[in-house]
């Protein structure tokens, strides 16, 4: 009974699930102590036989003989190498304490410690503090700004600090406005001068060239901006299938597309779809207009009267003869280019024939015409405007029989790169051409200078607003400056006649590389006292006597002037380039300025002398 009563009377207590876990187990607590206690005294016991190890090693080397001791030269090594370790620690303390006194301290690091024992601290967030501006009592807060003493500021006086910092920062901003030098460079080679505040007009078109892909249409834009929009995507070469679909307009008559490159042939179907009575087509670099497209507008007889395509190689020699037989009686003006091996001398005969109403004619990089074209335009007589880049060349006879037919007419002449042209055909054109406006005879080494004074002396012929003579020089590597007894190409004496004859009426003029004009010719033409009120383009380049004295007397001469190219004019340099006018091609000529007062041009020829040229 009494054993039965001791074991009964036990009294045990909830216990933890850990106890559980480790009972089930067999896992004690009291061997894991004894475990622990067994391994730190290993560890123990291994630390003092380590020690007393190298103890007795110490002793070891302590008793080694004198040759372990270390060498003379090998004690000055180990002396110079602790000598530059020093100087490298302290040259960098003091290029720290350097840096210290740039800041502002000029005593250095010792000045900033003093400095900040008597400095007081700034309070912490949740300890209160007077405001240093309105000294009102506030709670400090880990966003509490400073005033500009050091000090704290309130919420109020914080958020009018932030609204003034805001404000300053406009004004900076709108006070000097920077443009990016690579944009402005471009304008440059375009002749954009940036002269002044730029038209709502063209900051509305930059901002929709901009977000080209946030419109949705462009309205009821007249066609003038629907053109310098199309030529803005060209040039940034966005126009694909969605943005050809903002210029369409059902009762358009124009479409002009300078760059459609990235268009394919149901694109070009759509357009004529769209506008079924378009009339002026402009589509260049129309890689993919085939005769797919050139069968619907067959099919459709859309009233095309003026066609330009250009690189539409893609378009076979029966296709054109079909088109011409088709629809060539409404045809206009035909201005193709670029096309190598369509369009030869048969589909130009099948044109001549059936477009007797063409009144203007553009053919250039046209492979496969030659001299049998040129001598098939003289059918063609209403003709008003003549432009001719054969890669075939050309007999003169040709040349002289075709302006001597429709020469009479002519309002605009282009012949360019025809070799085999000589004196006779500048004969013709002072003979027969009585109405011309714009001139351009380049690329050629067979005219004299005698036959360029020829044509432009005595000329019946109203003064001319473009000329363009670039190349008329010789390229005979013996006597590259021609003979004294007949230069070839344009020279002085041509030049000078050409200017008494035009130059009242000029707007632009192109001589580049006609390198026989000599320094007393331009020197007569530009001496600052003649004027070309009208003249605002100029190209120059590579006309070797061009040189300071005559630039400032460009200027002087022509108060119209917007641009001036001058490349390879290697003697131009120190020219102070006036409001308005862009220098394109001299590296050393400043940017524009505004030129105050004015300066006699005796004063400038003299200012030469001492490297600077004013053309104010």
């Amino acid at each position: 009974m009494s054993g039965r009563r001791t074991s009964n009377n036990r009294i045990r207590g909830p216990q933890s699930a850990l106890t559980d876990f480790l009972a089930s187990n067999n896992i004690s607590a009291a061997q894991i102590s004894a475990d622990y206690e067994r391994r730190r005294r290993d560890a123990q016991q291994q630390a003092e036989q380590e020690a007393a190890a190298n103890g007795t090693i110490a002793e070891e080397e302590e008793q080694l003989p004198e040759e372990r001791e270390e060498t003379a030269l090998q004690k000055k090594k180990r002396k110079r190498a602790e000598e530059k370790a020093l100087a490298k620690i302290k040259e960098g303390k003091s290029s720290k304490k350097q840096k210290k006194g740039k800041k502002g301290d000029p005593e250095g690091e010792d000045s900033d410690d003093a400095f900040g024992m008597y400095t007081k601290s700034k309070p912490l967030p949740g300890q209160l503090e007077n405001c240093e501006k309105c000294e009102k009592r506030f709670t400090v807060t880990p966003y509490s700004k400073t005033g500009p003493d050091g000090g704290l500021l309130c919420v109020k006086c914080s958020k009018e600090q932030t609204d003034q910092k805001k404000k300053e920062d406009k004004i900076k901003k709108q006070a000097a406005p920077r443009v990016r030098q690579r944009q402005k460079q471009s304008d440059l080679l375009d002749g954009i001068v940036g002269d002044g505040a730029v038209s709502l007009q063209d900051l509305c078109i930059k901002t929709i060239a901009d977000n080209i892909h946030d419109v949705e249409e462009f309205g009821d834009l007249p066609q003038n901006l629907l053109k310098r929009l199309s030529e803005i995507f060209s040039k940034r070469r966005v126009v694909t299938s969605r943005t050809l679909d903002l210029f369409f307009r059902p009762n358009a008559e124009t479409m002009d597309i300078t760059d459609c490159g990235k268009l394919e042939v149901g694109d070009y179907i759509k357009i004529f779809s769209f506008a079924p009575q378009i009339k002026a087509v402009n589509l260049q670099q129309a890689g993919q207009f085939k005769d797919e497209v050139m069968d619907y507008i067959m099919e459709r007889d859309v009233p095309i009267q003026n066609l330009k395509l250009y690189a539409a190689n893609l378009i076979t020699n029966d296709k054109w003869i079909e088109f011409f037989t088709k629809c060539g009686h409404r045809l206009e003006s035909l201005q193709l280019k670029w096309l190598n091996c369509a369009l030869d001398d048969e589909a130009f005969l099948q044109f001549v024939q059936h477009c007797p109403n063409l009144k203007r004619l553009k053919l250039k990089q046209c492979w496969q015409l030659g001299d049998a074209a040129v001598a098939a335009i003289p059918r063609l007589q209403n003709l008003e405007h003549l432009s001719l880049h054969l890669k075939e060349p050309a007999s003169a006879e040709n040349l002289v029989a075709m302006i001597t037919a429709v020469g009479p007419n002519l309002r605009t002449l282009s012949l360019e790169d025809f070799y085999n042209a000589d004196d006779s055909v500048l004969e013709a054109i002072h003979t027969h051409c009585r109405k011309l406006e714009k001139l351009r005879f380049t690329g050629n080494d067979v005219c004299t200078d005698a036959g360029y004074t020829n044509l432009f002396t005595n000329w019946s012929n109203p003064p001319l607003t473009f000329v363009d003579l670039s190349s008329t020089r010789s390229i005979d590597y013996d006597n590259p400056d021609g003979t004294e007894d007949a230069i070839v190409g344009l020279a002085t004496s041509g030049f000078g006649a050409l200017m008494s004859h035009s130059g009242s009426s000029l707007k632009t003029l192109v001589i580049a590389s006609c390198r026989h004009i000599g320094q007393e010719g331009l020197s007569s033409v530009w001496d600052g006292k003649k004027e070309y009120p009208c003249l605002r383009k100029m190209d120059v380049s590579f006309v070797k006597k061009m040189d300071t004295p005559v630039v400032a007397g460009i200027f002087k001469s022509c108060p119209q002037l917007t641009n001036l190219a001058a490349f390879g004019c290697f003697s131009i340099s120190d020219v102070l380039v006036p409001k308005g006018v862009a220098l394109i091609g001299v590296p050393n000529a400043q940017d524009s300025i505004i030129q105050e007062g004015g300066y006699d041009f005796d004063m400038i020829k003299a200012s030469v002398g001492f490297g600077v040229v004013y053309g104010g």
